[in-house]
């Protein structure tokens, strides 16, 4: 199966997130009560389950998600964290550096809706909080799905931690005041970038139920969809076969 490549396509957060705040990772800290860090810990254990060789962390941002897998995954898995933001790349080489585990990974620029690696080339994909930007009213969604699965070896796993929606009425309207009156101001302070985090604030106010993420996945032809709900369901994993 070859890889989509469109002639033309938008990129609607690109200026968002090239544009790295110097705090950004200070900032997601704060605005998540410093439970972003364990999230991705058990994220990152889920994407070792099943041993793989191969592990692709797609949209890795600093690179928090590939640091916690390059910690517990060991030499004898090749772990690649892949980005189209130069400078997020740039920090998260220097985050591998000071975390000891630059020898365990590496950090490619790219993007996601054509990916750089030949087809069923990993065992697990992860993505951590970068799957809203790939599917939250963004037109190449279809196109990141069909190059997740062009390079997953067959019963592959893709591995998803995100936000979500609390199906308890008093805990989503809780969370989504949460988002209004404390992320979205206080990431707009932190930061300086108003655009990246009133987006951040919208878009998980926004964002699908855990069930409509698995009707996405298995239309898109992924199987045995199964979530895993963190903090009464303000966030949660999925993991989809291929």
């Amino acid at each position: 199966m070859e890889s989509p490549h469109p002639a033309q396509h938008p990129q609607p957060l690109h200026g968002i997130f090239t544009a790295v705040p110097p705090r950004y990772d200070l900032v997601n800290h704060i605005i998540t009560l410093g439970l972003d860090k364990r999230w991705r810990r058990l994220a990152a254990q889920t994407c070792l389950e099943n041993k793989p060789r191969r592990v692709l962390d797609l949209g890795c941002g600093t690179g928090d998600l590939t640091i916690s897998i390059a910690r517990l995954a060991g030499k004898d898995t090749d772990l690649t964290g892949l980005d189209y933001s130069q400078p997020m790349l740039e920090k998260a080489q220097q985050k591998a550096v000071k975390a000891g585990v630059q020898k365990l990974a590496r950090f490619i620029h790219g993007e996601a809706n054509r990916l750089p690696f030949p087809d069923a080339h990993f065992d697990c994909v992860g993505i951590s909080f970068a799957f809203r930007n790939l599917t939250y009213k963004n037109p190449l969604g279809p196109i990141h799905f069909a190059e997740v699965k062009r390079v997953l070896k067959p019963d592959g796993r893709y591995v998803i931690v995100e936000s979500s929606q609390p199906e308890d009425r008093l805990i989503r309207a809780l969370f989504h005041l949460y988002l209004r009156l404390f992320v979205q101001p206080v990431g707009i302070v932190l930061s300086g970038n108003p655009g990246a985090y009133r987006y951040l604030a919208e878009s998980a106010r926004r964002f699908y139920s855990s069930s409509e993420v698995r009707d996405m996945l298995l239309a898109a032809g992924f199987r045995d969809v199964y979530y895993s709900a963190l903090l009464f369901g303000v966030a949660g994993i999925h993991v989809a076969y291929k």
